[in-house]
């Protein structure tokens, strides 16, 4: 059995969360029910990380409204992420959920196929999450994102409320970053930005427990 670790970034940051693509259902505050993979399982291990760039929220999404979170390489600093040890093909069928296809179908099957072969980054077709992206490996295994290939050709907006909970949940759960920590990472954001001061989001960190 192949694995991989799958970087997250934005919401599945939080385990409660990521465990919609997994084993299914609707994120609280969320407008999406999901199927989850074909193997239901938790990751085999998580761990928190930090790689080159950042993230930026732009377009709107269709599970929580306002803008979506993009992790983009060209952007200054580190982004903190949260890498599961997943199987390829629990990868291939989260991929497929964030394109709205089917866990278990010719997408995410060939995806998986794909991924030893991966070098660096690989487009698997139109749409927001369509670029699957090499961070490098940890101990071992290649890290793999999705995001978007040219984030910076889409339309900044600043994320809702219920998403920015997510994520600190997230961040808090990965890397025991404190409320105002988490507030000054989201609030310089592109796109959360000169919308979402950093006192706001500190205020929406301290209700975010919502992992588990």
């Amino acid at each position: 059995m192949t694995r991989i670790w799958y970087v997250a970034y934005g919401s599945n940051l939080a385990i409660a969360r990521f465990r919609c693509y997994l084993s299914g259902g609707r994120p609280v505050g969320g407008a999406r029910e999901y199927a989850g993979c074909r193997d239901p399982n938790d990751p085999a291990r998580a761990e928190g990380v930090e790689v080159p760039g950042g993230i930026a929220f732009a377009s709107e999404s269709g599970v929580w409204g306002g803008g979506m979170a993009f992790f983009d390489r060209t952007l200054p600093g580190l982004a903190a992420c949260r890498a599961y040890l997943v199987t390829a093909d629990q990868f291939g069928d989260i991929a497929a959920q964030e394109r709205r296809r089917p866990p278990g179908g010719e997408f995410a099957r060939d995806l998986a196929g794909l991924l030893p072969d991966v070098e660096s980054v690989v487009a698997t077709g139109p749409g927001h999450y369509e670029t699957v992206v090499r961070l490098g490996e940890l101990d071992g295994s290649p890290m793999f994102t999705i995001t978007h290939h040219d984030v910076a050709s889409l339309p900044l907006a600043a994320p809702t409320a219920a998403y920015l909970q997510w994520i600190s949940a997230g961040l808090r759960e990965a890397h025991g970053y404190d409320d105002a920590r988490i507030a000054r990472y989201l609030a310089a954001a592109p796109g959360a930005a000169g919308v979402w001061t950093v006192t706001e989001i500190e205020e929406l960190s301290r209700g975010a427990h919502v992992g588990g």
